[in-house]
């Protein structure tokens, strides 16, 4: 890459693409999601919903490198969050599928690619009881295509992307990267089932090509999922809605994903969290008094709706993150600033989906399938 290098990627980038043309260097990332995707020519990613904020970053902070998003293009991708850069020399965009073996390996055989982020994934829960098929499907299935492909194209580097669902719930106990995965639903068990087969992958082959694995964990981004509903009708509540998450802002998220990229060590775990703690009511309440600019408690309850809970609702995802700590990442944005940041992006792109006011709806009546 000679002298288009920028220092900060020094310790990533690929040997065998060392050289550079017509003033880029000859390097690309690969972004892929089910529901929205990205390459460049030495990474593969595949992600979900943070991909539009990584792809948004390495195109605007890397210029010298070539980033193409492959997208499936499902029911909640969007190609109008990418807006801002899709005019821009060093990105483009192709539709695809990870669950297609043989444009996959096409792609890999003619891109070039060298890093792989994998954050693609079916990833509402409530429809994993009713679809539990396609989800294995598309993240068990769709990961092992990934990594086959990778593998057979020699590529560097392999970050998957999972989630905290895969530890199970705990009211007290903390999960660290050695805690056994005891997931609770078909979404978590379809991300655990794939992170066996990146391990296993890096277990295999870790001696016999430079094929190098990386995993790490993602804890739960909760906030966005009642923003379609507040505008327009009521923010329906599983159950009691006593139910805590943690949450962490998009910018932080993204900075996680280049710290792992940078600085992780190979086959390594990395949990991504924060000890930030809310429950589902108390959410929901602070996103109506926020957007609806009321501090009523009587108003406020006028926009909640309990509804039935799904099968399974766990407590809590408590997660250690000073693993990653000790790369040099911490979450910088508190939740108050986030989350008004969040409130206005929504505002200003709600409309980005088609049909977003039907986006999420109350658990299925239909009978669960698992």
């Amino acid at each position: 890459m000679g002298e288009c290098m920028n220092n900060k990627w020094e310790t990533l980038l690929p040997s065998r693409n060392s050289t550079s043309s017509g003033g880029r260097g000859n390097m690309g990332i690969l972004l892929y999601c089910p529901l929205t995707c990205s390459v460049t020519s030495s990474y593969l990613t595949v992600t979900w919903r943070s991909a539009s904020h990584v792809i948004v970053s390495l195109v605007e902070d890397y210029p010298n490198y070539m980033i193409i998003n492959l997208d499936k293009l499902d029911y909640c991708a969007s190609l109008k969050n990418l807006e801002t850069i899709s005019t821009k020399q060093n990105y483009k965009f192709i539709q695809g599928d990870i669950c297609d073996s043989h444009f996959v390996k096409l792609l890999f055989e003619t891109q070039k690619i060298d890093i792989v982020l994998h954050f693609a994934a079916q990833t509402h829960v409530d429809l994993s009881f009713v679809r539990a098929f396609e989800f294995t499907y598309v993240n068990v299935y769709g990961t092992h295509v990934l990594l086959n492909a990778a593998y057979e194209a020699q590529v560097e580097k392999f970050i998957y992307v999972s989630t905290d669902e895969v530890y199970g719930g705990s009211l007290d106990k903390e999960f660290d990267e050695s805690s056994p995965k005891q997931p609770t639903n078909p979404y978590a068990s379809s991300k655990a089932a794939a992170e066996c087969f990146v391990q296993s992958y890096w277990e295999r082959y870790k001696q016999k090509q430079p094929l190098r694995f990386s995993l790490f964990q993602l804890s739960s981004q909760e906030a966005v999922m009642f923003m379609d509903h507040i505008n327009i009708l009521k923010s329906c509540i599983h159950g009691s809605g006593l139910q805590t998450r943690n949450f962490l802002y998009a910018a932080d998220v993204v900075e996680a994903f280049l710290t792992v990229l940078q600085k992780g060590k190979p086959g390594e775990i990395y949990n991504i969290g924060t000890n930030f703690e809310m429950s589902v009511v108390q959410l929901a309440k602070e996103l109506i008094q926020l957007i609806k600019e009321t501090n009523s408690e009587s108003e406020m309850d006028n926009w909640v709706d309990y509804v039935n809970d799904r099968p399974t609702n766990d407590m809590r995802y408590p997660m250690k993150s000073e693993k990653i700590h000790g790369l040099g990442w911490k979450p910088k944005v508190p939740w108050k600033e986030g989350i008004k940041k969040t409130i206005e992006w929504y505002r200003e792109n709600f409309h980005n989906w088609k049909n977003a006011e039907k986006a999420l709806e109350p658990f299925p009546v239909q009978s669960a399938c698992v």
